[in-house]
Order: structure tokens, then C-alpha cells, then sequence
């Protein structure tokens, strides 16, 4: 049986450490109590930092950040660097008009592999899809333009990679009365970056009580104050908006506040950039999970239809298994990005 191996390190590691050489992989495994994506990741591959693998293979799967027993998880082979998936369908002049923006790496920018993970998702899954049409793909870096006027206007048809507010809570979200979003492209973990001499430990929502987290301002809080957590209404947190995710780990390497709160990837450029390396880590527990989604204005005459399209392509992706081997090679690639 697996025992947690209550490994604190850092995260980012998982895109930041040369491959390890793998074990057993293309298998099924059933988690043991107190496992976690570290300890499972160390007792397949010998290499902890290849947690990211195990996450992201699963996903579809009712998994979730937090491992409970008995639930099944697929054990990935690294996929080998092939090249991106063929486009035949797109073209400059076509049916389908998506658009996009750059950096925003790994997901979506025109240097990157692929243009990016999500684009090459996106990608394969209209070229999946068993209602194929032309499509063509817009670059926009002014992402404040995205949502309104250009796709609110239909002057594209739909627009990607977006997350989805908690509509259910939140039904007057502008972004909810007004637009309609795909099955999720991937789920981003949002983490909990601390200093690596602070004593905070995530093992449940009780151990956040009481201590103070930082998020960049404009950035989302629904997973904050969702139901059972209401961290934020019932002011169960001491809540700090940062002026940009560098303001918040620098409040966190000066000891201000006792985490930052943003997704892996975001949190993983930070780091470097700043120069944090093992002195801001991700704790080892996601504290959420949300998903980027493709977008369509709710007043597009073919809403549906397109949706249908990028859902049945996506379907298929996972079936197949390419959707495994495109997220680990692109995992493989922000890597070398990173070093």
C-alpha cells in the first residue's frame, strides 16, 4: 500500500525537473488512503515532480485535486515530443471564426509549440469532431476586447480559452447572461504559494481559516466563498488584493501575507521571474480547480451547433487518448520554457 509521503516541495518542479527514467506506466491504479498526487507520482515513476502527469490524464474522470480512496487513476507514459496535430481545416477564409490571444503561455501564443496547449486542443478537437467545417483563428493581444464588443458583436464566432464564472451563484455575472461555454478545455490547480519556512500546511479548508491570502485584483474569488467555504463572506480570511500576481509574491517573500493564490502555471513564470526559486513554494494540495472553456455569445444564430462541435471533438480527444499525449507533451515544452 502507498503511504503519503507529505512532501512539501516545490510544484513547479513537476515542469521544471528533467524526466525521470519511468517504471510501471499505462496502468490503472486504485488510491490508498492518505495518498496524493506526490506519493503516487514517486511510487510509479521514482520522481515526484511528475505529479502534473497524473493530474492531467485524469481529468474527465471525477478525480479532483483532493485523492480520495478508491477512486481509479490512469498511470501515463511521458508521450514522446511528436509534432502538433495536422490542421487541413484551417483556413484563412472559413465557415468558423475563433478567436484568441497571445501570451498567455502555456496555453495559448503564436511562438509556442503548437501555438500553445489549448490552441492545439482546440485544434484537434474541430478536427475530431464528427460535424467537421473550415475554421480559421484570430490573434487579438488586447484580451480586454475578447468578450465585448468582438464576441458579444459576433464578429467572431467564438472565443478561447475563457473561465467560467460559478453561474449557478452568480447568474447576473456579465459573463453568464451573455455568453454560452464548451465542457472544460482543461482544469487549471490554483495553488497555495507560500515561504518556505512558514509552518502553513493544506490538509482541509479548516487549516486556511484564520490566515491571510493574497489574489490578484480582476482575478476571480468564487472559489473562495463557494458553498461550505464562505471564507470571504463570513470573513473566515483576512482577503488582500494585489495590484498583479508580482505584488502578491512579493507580499509573500516580505512576510505580509501568509499566501498567494494563482493558478500553477502563472504562479510557476512568477517565481522565476522574480527570482523566488525555493523560497515561495506551492503547497502540495490544489485549493481549487477551474476549467478554461471555449465561448459563444448566447445571441449567435448556430450557438448550439458549434458548441456541439468542440464538445463531440473533445469527447473523442480523451477516447482516443491524444488529449494525454498533447497536455503531457506541452507540459514537457513549458519545461524548457521555464529552465
Amino acid at each position: 500500500m502507498l503511504r503519503g509521503l507529505h512532501l512539501v516541495w516545490l510544484a513547479v518542479a513537476a515542469l521544471l525537473a528533467p524526466a525521470a527514467a519511468l517504471a510501471e506506466c499505462e496502468i490503472r491504479y486504485s488510491v490508498q488512503p492518505g495518498d496524493t498526487y506526490y506519493s503516487v507520482a514517486e511510487a510509479h515513476y521514482g520522481d515526484h515532480t511528475r505529479w502534473a502527469l497524473i493530474y492531467y490524464a485524469n481529468q474527465g474522470a471525477a478525480v479532483g485535486p483532493a485523492l480520495m480512496p478508491g477512486k481509479e487513476l490512469v498511470i501515463p507514459c511521458i508521450a514522446g515530443m511528436t509534432r502538433p496535430d495536422p490542421t487541413p481545416l484551417r483556413q484563412d477564409d472559413a465557415e468558423l471564426k475563433l478567436l484568441t490571444g497571445g501570451d498567455y503561455k502555456p496555453f495559448t501564443d503564436p511562438s509556442l509549440p503548437g501555438q500553445g496547449l489549448v490552441t492545439e486542443l482546440v485544434n484537434a478537437a474541430l478536427e475530431l469532431t464528427p460535424s467537421p467545417v473550415s475554421y480559421s483563428i484570430t490573434w487579438e493581444n488586447d484580451w480586454s476586447k475578447h468578450l465585448f464588443p468582438m464576441l458579444d458583436e459576433k464578429q467572431f464566432d467564438m472565443g478561447f480559452p475563457w473561465l467560467r464564472p460559478d453561474c449557478e451563484s452568480t447568474p447576473g455575472d456579465e459573463r453568464c447572461l451573455n455568453f454560452h461555454f464548451s465542457d472544460p478545455l482543461m482544469l487549471m490547480p490554483i495553488m497555495l504559494f507560500v515561504r518556505t519556512d512558514n509552518q502553513f500546511r493544506f490538509r482541509g479548508d479548516a487549516d486556511v481559516v484564520g490566515r491571510s491570502l493574497c489574489r490578484p485584483k480582476g482575478y476571480f474569488t468564487h472559489d473562495l466563498d463557494r458553498a461550505g467555504r464562505r471564507w470571504l463572506s463570513e470573513r473566515k480570511i483576512a482577503f488582500v488584493t494585489g495590484d498583479s500576481p508580482r505584488d502578491c509574491f512579493r507580499r509573500v517573500a516580505e512576510g505580509e501575507v501568509d499566501a498567494a493564490t494563482v493558478n500553477l502555471f502563472l504562479g510557476a513564470n512568477v517565481i522565476l521571474e522574480m527570482g523566488l526559486r525555493n523560497r515561495v513554494v506551492p503547497l502540495e494540495r490544489p485549493l481549487s480547480e477551474e476549467g478554461l472553456h471555449v465561448v459563444i455569445s448566447k445571441r449567435h444564430w448556430r450557438g448550439t451547433a458549434h458548441l456541439y462541435r468542440i464538445n463531440a471533438g473533445l469527447k473523442r480527444l480523451h477516447a482516443e487518448g491524444r488529449y494525454q499525449e498533447i497536455v503531457a507533451r506541452h507540459l514537457d515544452n513549458f519545461q524548457a520554457l521555464l529552465n
